[in-house]
């Protein structure tokens, strides 16, 4: 049975982690990002279908290409920052289904053949994956700023150009420099959100 994590570990994940738009100038090194997916990778998804595709941006050429992409507002801290981390889904993840979900021998099938519920699955799954990518981030003591405010369809073109991959968000990731945060913006209370029937 799992046990309740002590503050310090709750702190570090949620209550005293930020999003960051500034980071020191430190590099995240690649042993580091296989580290964080191979704990990420453990995360749950819907029939274990695991559409979740990353693209690391470290190099100034593929800076360079990602930049041409942002929103202004995105262009100078992405530059900046050691990474930027494309989630995009995979629209042909069924596929990996009869490994990745044996329990259901029809499920290649089924998504194969109904294209709405395989994008819809492809892109719901994906922006889970990328939340656990996140928090397993953050478990790893690396910072993050996610973002959207990027044109989806050049990120596409440039770093997918066969079409199989789909953008989904990117995230910033790592060693977060606090003096340059906003001041922390106040949550939604439970009251508000939350309906126990």
């Amino acid at each position: 049975m799992t046990s309740k994590l002590d503050n310090k570990v709750q702190a570090q994940l949620f209550t005293e982690a930020r999003t960051f738009n500034a980071f020191l100038d430190k590099p995240v090194p690649d042993d580091l990002i296989k580290e964080l997916y191979e704990l990420m990778k453990w995360a749950p998804t819907s029939m274990n279908c695991q559409p979740g595709y990353y693209v690391v941006v470290k190099s100034a050429d593929a800076k360079a290409k990602l930049n041409k992409a942002l929103a202004p507002g995105n262009q100078q801290k992405s530059m900046a920052a050691p990474a930027s981390v494309i989630i995009a889904s995979d629209s042909q993840f069924y596929n990996n289904l009869p490994v990745q979900f044996p329990a259901n021998p029809n499920a290649k099938d089924m998504f194969a053949s109904n294209e709405t519920l395989r994008d819809t699955t492809a892109f719901r799954n994906s922006s889970l994956q990328g939340a656990y990518f996140i928090m397993a981030a953050r478990s790893l003591g690396l910072d993050c700023g996610p973002m959207s405010g990027f044109n989806n369809k050049v990120v596409d073109e440039t770093f997918f150009p066969d079409g199989r991959y789909k953008s989904n968000f990117i995230i910033n990731i790592g060693y977060g420099d606090a003096s340059k945060n906003y001041p922390r913006g106040p949550r939604l209370a439970f009251a508000d959100v939350v309906n126990i029937l």
